[in-house]
Protein backbone atom coordinates (compact mmCIF):
# COMPACT_ATOMS: atom_id res chain seq x y z
CA UNK A 1 0.00 0.00 0.00
CA UNK A 2 1.33 3.41 -0.99
CA UNK A 3 -0.25 6.37 0.77
CA UNK A 4 -0.17 9.77 -0.89
CA UNK A 5 -1.14 12.94 0.98
CA UNK A 6 -2.67 15.79 -1.01
CA UNK A 7 -4.35 19.12 -0.21
CA UNK A 8 -8.04 18.70 0.67
CA UNK A 9 -9.42 20.53 -2.35
CA UNK A 10 -11.86 17.83 -3.55
CA UNK A 11 -15.05 18.23 -1.54
CA UNK A 12 -16.43 14.75 -2.28
CA UNK A 13 -13.23 13.23 -0.89
CA UNK A 14 -13.45 15.36 2.27
CA UNK A 15 -17.09 14.30 2.61
CA UNK A 16 -16.07 10.64 2.37
CA UNK A 17 -13.75 10.99 5.35
CA UNK A 18 -15.34 13.58 7.68
CA UNK A 19 -18.89 14.03 6.43
CA UNK A 20 -21.69 12.59 8.56
CA UNK A 21 -23.63 9.57 7.28
CA UNK A 22 -26.80 11.66 7.05
CA UNK A 23 -26.58 14.93 5.08
CA UNK A 24 -29.17 16.37 7.48
CA UNK A 25 -26.89 15.81 10.50
CA UNK A 26 -25.62 18.90 12.32
CA UNK A 27 -22.35 17.43 13.54
CA UNK A 28 -18.65 17.53 12.86
CA UNK A 29 -17.36 18.19 9.33
CA UNK A 30 -14.31 19.18 11.42
CA UNK A 31 -15.66 22.70 11.89
CA UNK A 32 -15.80 23.14 15.68
CA UNK A 33 -12.25 24.53 15.99
CA UNK A 34 -12.18 26.16 12.58
CA UNK A 35 -15.08 28.59 12.93
CA UNK A 36 -16.53 30.72 15.75
CA UNK A 37 -18.86 28.74 18.03
CA UNK A 38 -21.85 30.94 17.12
CA UNK A 39 -21.46 30.07 13.43
CA UNK A 40 -20.76 26.43 14.30
CA UNK A 41 -24.09 26.29 16.16
CA UNK A 42 -25.97 28.10 13.38
CA UNK A 43 -24.79 25.84 10.55
CA UNK A 44 -27.29 23.02 10.38
CA UNK A 45 -27.65 19.98 8.14
CA UNK A 46 -26.63 20.53 4.51
CA UNK A 47 -25.39 24.06 5.29
CA UNK A 48 -22.43 22.50 7.09
CA UNK A 49 -21.40 20.56 4.01
CA UNK A 50 -21.90 23.62 1.81
CA UNK A 51 -19.60 25.60 4.10
CA UNK A 52 -16.92 22.90 3.83
CA UNK A 53 -17.33 22.80 0.04
CA UNK A 54 -16.46 26.54 0.01
CA UNK A 55 -13.41 25.85 2.18
CA UNK A 56 -12.26 23.18 -0.29
CA UNK A 57 -12.39 25.74 -3.10
CA UNK A 58 -10.40 28.29 -1.08
CA UNK A 59 -6.65 28.73 -0.97
CA UNK A 60 -5.30 27.23 1.11
CA UNK A 61 -7.79 24.35 1.38
CA UNK A 62 -8.85 23.26 4.89
CA UNK A 63 -6.30 20.50 5.37
CA UNK A 64 -4.89 17.40 3.74
CA UNK A 65 -6.25 14.02 2.72
CA UNK A 66 -4.47 10.67 2.60
CA UNK A 67 -5.19 8.49 -0.41
CA UNK A 68 -4.69 4.79 -1.04
CA UNK A 69 -4.71 4.95 -4.83
CA UNK A 70 -7.78 7.06 -5.63
CA UNK A 71 -9.59 6.26 -2.38
CA UNK A 72 -9.52 8.93 0.36
CA UNK A 73 -8.64 7.12 3.60
CA UNK A 74 -7.65 9.87 6.03
CA UNK A 75 -7.91 13.55 6.93
CA UNK A 76 -5.87 16.10 8.84
CA UNK A 77 -7.18 19.59 9.63
CA UNK A 78 -4.42 22.18 9.42
CA UNK A 79 -4.63 25.97 9.16
CA UNK A 80 -3.03 29.12 10.54
CA UNK A 81 -3.78 29.23 14.26
CA UNK A 82 -5.04 32.79 13.81
CA UNK A 83 -7.84 31.40 11.60
CA UNK A 84 -9.04 28.94 14.27
CA UNK A 85 -10.61 29.07 17.70
CA UNK A 86 -7.18 28.15 19.12
CA UNK A 87 -6.31 31.82 18.59
CA UNK A 88 -8.69 32.64 21.46
CA UNK A 89 -8.66 29.36 23.42
CA UNK A 90 -7.97 29.96 27.11
CA UNK A 91 -7.02 26.33 27.81
CA UNK A 92 -4.31 26.07 25.15
CA UNK A 93 -1.59 28.67 25.70
CA UNK A 94 0.31 30.72 23.16
CA UNK A 95 4.02 29.92 23.39
CA UNK A 96 5.14 33.06 21.55
CA UNK A 97 4.01 35.50 18.86
CA UNK A 98 5.03 33.42 15.83
CA UNK A 99 2.23 33.06 13.25
CA UNK A 100 2.12 29.29 13.80
CA UNK A 101 -0.20 26.83 12.11
CA UNK A 102 -2.40 24.40 14.05
CA UNK A 103 -2.92 20.70 13.34
CA UNK A 104 -5.90 19.64 15.42
CA UNK A 105 -7.70 16.70 13.87
CA UNK A 106 -6.51 13.43 12.39
CA UNK A 107 -9.05 10.92 11.16
CA UNK A 108 -8.45 7.58 9.50
CA UNK A 109 -11.42 5.78 7.99
CA UNK A 110 -12.49 2.47 9.52
CA UNK A 111 -10.91 -0.43 7.69
CA UNK A 112 -7.71 1.55 7.10
CA UNK A 113 -6.44 1.98 10.65
CA UNK A 114 -3.19 0.57 12.03
CA UNK A 115 -1.49 0.97 8.63
CA UNK A 116 0.59 4.10 9.31
CA UNK A 117 -1.90 6.51 7.73
CA UNK A 118 -1.94 8.86 10.73
CA UNK A 119 1.85 9.16 10.45
CA UNK A 120 1.52 10.00 6.75
CA UNK A 121 -1.16 12.58 7.59
CA UNK A 122 1.02 14.30 10.21
CA UNK A 123 3.93 14.41 7.76
CA UNK A 124 1.67 15.69 4.98
CA UNK A 125 0.18 18.37 7.22
CA UNK A 126 3.69 19.52 8.16
CA UNK A 127 4.68 19.79 4.50
CA UNK A 128 1.41 21.57 3.66
CA UNK A 129 2.03 24.17 6.39
CA UNK A 130 5.67 24.56 5.34
CA UNK A 131 4.64 25.07 1.68
CA UNK A 132 2.29 27.85 2.82
CA UNK A 133 5.02 29.69 4.74
CA UNK A 134 4.34 28.53 8.29
CA UNK A 135 7.34 29.18 10.58
CA UNK A 136 6.15 26.45 12.95
CA UNK A 137 3.29 24.02 13.39
CA UNK A 138 1.54 23.11 16.63
CA UNK A 139 -0.61 20.17 17.64
CA UNK A 140 -2.60 19.56 20.80
CA UNK A 141 -2.55 15.77 21.24
CA UNK A 142 -3.55 13.62 24.16
CA UNK A 143 -0.78 12.76 26.60
CA UNK A 144 -2.16 9.29 27.23
CA UNK A 145 1.01 7.38 28.10
CA UNK A 146 0.13 3.76 27.34
CA UNK A 147 -3.57 4.16 28.20
CA UNK A 148 -6.12 3.25 25.56
CA UNK A 149 -7.94 6.17 23.94
CA UNK A 150 -11.58 6.05 22.82
CA UNK A 151 -11.53 6.26 19.01
CA UNK A 152 -14.18 8.97 18.90
CA UNK A 153 -11.91 11.20 20.98
CA UNK A 154 -8.62 10.19 19.36
CA UNK A 155 -9.02 12.87 16.67
CA UNK A 156 -6.55 15.12 18.51
CA UNK A 157 -3.83 12.51 18.04
CA UNK A 158 -1.54 11.07 20.65
CA UNK A 159 1.77 12.36 21.93
CA UNK A 160 3.95 9.49 20.71
CA UNK A 161 2.83 9.92 17.09
CA UNK A 162 3.80 13.57 17.14
CA UNK A 163 7.12 12.79 18.84
CA UNK A 164 7.86 10.33 16.00
CA UNK A 165 7.28 13.20 13.57
CA UNK A 166 9.79 15.44 15.37
CA UNK A 167 7.37 17.56 17.40
CA UNK A 168 8.51 18.51 20.89
CA UNK A 169 6.54 19.29 24.04
CA UNK A 170 6.26 23.07 24.14
CA UNK A 171 3.72 23.63 26.94
CA UNK A 172 1.17 21.99 29.16
CA UNK A 173 -2.46 22.95 28.71
CA UNK A 174 -5.52 22.89 30.95
CA UNK A 175 -7.48 21.08 28.23
CA UNK A 176 -8.61 17.52 28.90
CA UNK A 177 -10.15 15.24 26.30
CA UNK A 178 -11.59 11.78 27.04
CA UNK A 179 -9.99 11.91 30.50
CA UNK A 180 -6.49 12.55 29.13
CA UNK A 181 -4.58 15.83 29.38
CA UNK A 182 -3.75 17.56 26.13
CA UNK A 183 -0.33 19.06 25.61
CA UNK A 184 0.95 21.62 23.15
CA UNK A 185 3.58 20.15 20.85
CA UNK A 186 5.46 22.11 18.23
CA UNK A 187 7.69 21.58 15.25
CA UNK A 188 9.86 24.47 14.07
CA UNK A 189 9.79 24.78 10.28
CA UNK A 190 12.38 27.55 9.88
Amino acid sequence: MTIEVRPASVFEDVRAVVGPKSPAASVCWCLSYRIPSKLNNELRGPARGEYVAELCRAEPPPGVLAYDGDEPVGWAAVAPRSDTSFARNRKIPHVDDLPVWSLWCIRVRPGHRKQGISHALISGAVEFARAHGAPAIEAYPLDNGEAKVDLTMAYAGIRKNFERAGFVHAADTTSVLAGHPRILMRLDLR
